[in-house]
């Protein structure tokens, strides 16, 4: 267990305040408009540079909509599809986590640009439909219910869950930071500059996003500032901070703070880890913890060790949001099976080894986890997976795995043979 000197915000109480309302110049109630504005400017993905082709001339479309933090991963599941000898094309439009469920509460279509992927991993860009389109799927890295103004699903709409995804709070790689607590980041998101944590002082080096992000929402539950009370939260609010708008804009603005010690910033773990030249995650201390931890077992593995034991504690389970029949199952037989893939309906094959893709992008397959929660950033209680991957996870995600290999012909002497290493049951 890593250790950390006392730092100032480690000083403060243990029982601490909400954020006061009166800090806050708006409310949260026009995020609908917000919300069609982004889609309607196409700001969903940028353009690549070539003609964009409409999206509805493509082969066989999957069409998603929700947040950059997911767009990695479905961009390497995309790539292979598309690969395929009868290929599928994954289209994604990602302007923000909460619009992967509010095209099935209030009937907005999406409009504007998506990107796809060529069997290369080349990005493209589409132009969706003039009048818009109800998507296929949303997908999230938190729950909808999250979002404001969602308090329950949609009649017909099912919630189906496919990976982990880490939460990292993030410094530039020229910072001296190490680590950070829940009650100083609660006085730096809760209160901007003047919350007085040092070194994080400095307007226009504190970066967020808006309310739609899962990023802000799971960090916003950490930390006790609810996500239309954020410094970030608010849009032209006049806060000293700045909405960079998606994961990959949170880096480029890291990366190019002016004054890189007092920067900080927040992502989902895939995409810190892409970044690490860039950007460097904090060990982060939740609330009655006695010291920091990273998402690994140290800021240079990527192993999700901690994550997947229960001390990091910043980590949330994806949610796809489907149409449904009357049975529960996913209407569209296409979304079905590419949704399929991550639940586990839909088996893995030589052409789509759905746990190899998961695992290369940073995100932690259900099966390789030892903790579980019920609800985004609640509380953790210890768990056995059906069908345990830890020992494959290791081996794949760092190169190396302390567990004996075996075979058919080269039995476990104890434990159970899973995919060429013996697990603990």
């Amino acid at each position: 267990m890593q250790t950390f000197p006392p730092r100032v915000d480690d000083t403060r109480p243990r029982s601490w305040p909400r954020v006061p309302r009166g800090r806050w110049l708006t409310s949260f109630s026009s995020l609908g408009l917000v919300l069609g504005a982004v889609l309607a400017l196409g700001l969903a993905s940028p353009s690549t540079g070539h003609a964009q082709v409409d999206c509805n001339t493509l082969p066989r479309t999957v069409i998603g909509v929700g947040g950059s933090a997911s767009k990695p991963l479905l961009a390497r599941l995309g790539a292979t599809l598309a690969g395929l000898p009868d290929p599928t094309t994954l289209i994604y439009a990602s302007p923000g986590a909460c619009f992967g469920i509010t095209p099935y509460v209030d009937g907005t279509p999406i409009t504007g640009t998506a990107n796809y992927w060529l069997p290369d991993g080349t990005e493209q860009t589409c132009r969706l439909p003039t009048a818009g389109l109800t998507p296929d799927f949303g997908m999230m890295g938190t729950a909808a219910t999250l979002c404001s103004g969602v308090t329950a699903l949609p009649a017909g709409i099912g919630d189906f869950a496919g990976p982990v995804t880490g939460w990292s709070v993030l410094v530039p790689t020229e910072s001296s930071q190490t680590s950070i607590s829940a009650e100083a980041l609660y006085f730096i998101y809760g209160f901007g500059p003047s919350g007085g944590v040092s070194p994080w002082t400095e307007p226009g080096q504190i970066f967020g996003r808006n309310a739609t992000s899962a990023a802000l929402i799971a960090l916003g539950l950490a930390i006790g500032v609810p996500a239309d009370r954020f410094v970030c939260g608010l849009a032209g609010s006049g806060q000293p901070c700045l909405d960079v708008r998606s994961n990959g804009a949170m880096i480029t603005a890291l990366d190019t703070a002016t004054n890189p010690e007092a920067a900080i910033g927040f992502v989902s773990s895939e995409v810190a880890d892409a970044s690490r030249a860039a950007v460097r995650t904090l060990a982060y201390q939740h609330t009655d913890q006695s010291c920091g931890y990273w998402p690994d077992s140290s800021a240079t593995t990527f192993d999700k060790v901690n994550i997947r034991d229960g001390h990091y504690f910043l980590w949330s389970a994806y949610h796809f949001y489907v149409p449904v029949d009357g049975s529960g199952a996913i209407s569209d037989p296409d979304t079905r099976r590419v949704i399929g893939y991550f639940t586990g309906e839909t088996p893995a094959t030589a052409a789509v080894p759905i746990l190899d893709i998961t695992i290369d992008n940073g995100t932690i397959p259900e099966c390789a986890m030892q903790v579980w929660r019920d609800s985004d950033l609640g509380p953790l209680y210890s768990y056995a997976p059906t069908d345990p991957c830890t020992c494959y996870y290791e081996n794949r995600a760092t190169g190396s795995s302390a567990c004996a290999t075996c075979s058919d012909t080269s039995p476990c002497a104890s434990g159970t043979c899973r995919r060429g290493y013996c697990e603990a049951y």
